[in-house]
């Protein structure tokens, strides 16, 4: 089961690499299968693309590059060409394509390159655009994972409440009752 913290996708992917800057960085699309269970537990497909070695590495590509483009953003730092081309050129591809059928029920089909085409779209819209301002990376060490502070007064601090919010709070209140008890 894959996790969705950021409410953006391509922010999303680029957190399937875990801890990334640690010790063992933690890979979530260990297998063409991840690949296609994260597409759809994501919602950007009904069904499963048929993901192949060849697609993972596509995949992980991208994925890399998208997240070398977010690092230099966030660093106020000149984007890299090599992530750029790479970006451009499969946001340069078609989309993950949608279906009526009969009963009136919309449908989304595409296969992974036209899924990564999606994510690619999304990153050069995002860093783009004004939203590209709003970038952040989690404030818990130990979390990787940037996403686009669209909190009132621009202030979030974690990627996600859930989970890093409430284990960056607990430590913060243990250290403090431990403090208090000495």
């Amino acid at each position: 089961m894959h996790a969705f913290p950021c409410g953006t996708l391509f922010l999303d992917f680029v957190g399937t690499l875990r801890a990334r800057r640690g010790a063992e960085p933690t890979e979530m699309l260990a297998s063409p299968e991840a690949l296609d269970m994260w597409f759809v537990e994501s919602g950007m497909v009904d069904a499963s693309p048929g993901a192949d070695a060849a697609d993972l590495m596509a995949a992980r590509r991208v994925r890399e590059a998208i997240y070398s483009l977010t690092a230099a953003v966030l660093a106020g730092e000149r984007l890299e060409d090599e992530a750029l081309t790479e970006v451009n050129r499969q946001a340069a591809g078609l989309p993950v394509g949608v279906r009526l059928d009969r009963g009136g029920s919309r449908h989304r089909v595409g296969t992974v390159s036209q899924a990564l085409t999606l994510l690619a779209r999304e990153t050069v819209e995002t860093l783009g655009g004004p939203e590209g301002a709003l970038l952040r990376e989690c404030a818990r060490p130990e979390c990787t994972q940037t996403y686009l502070d669209r909190s009132r007064g621009h202030r979030r601090e974690w990627c996600a409440m859930e989970t890093c919010g409430n284990r960056v709070k607990a430590a913060a209140y243990r250290a403090r009752r431990r403090g208090a008890t000495n």
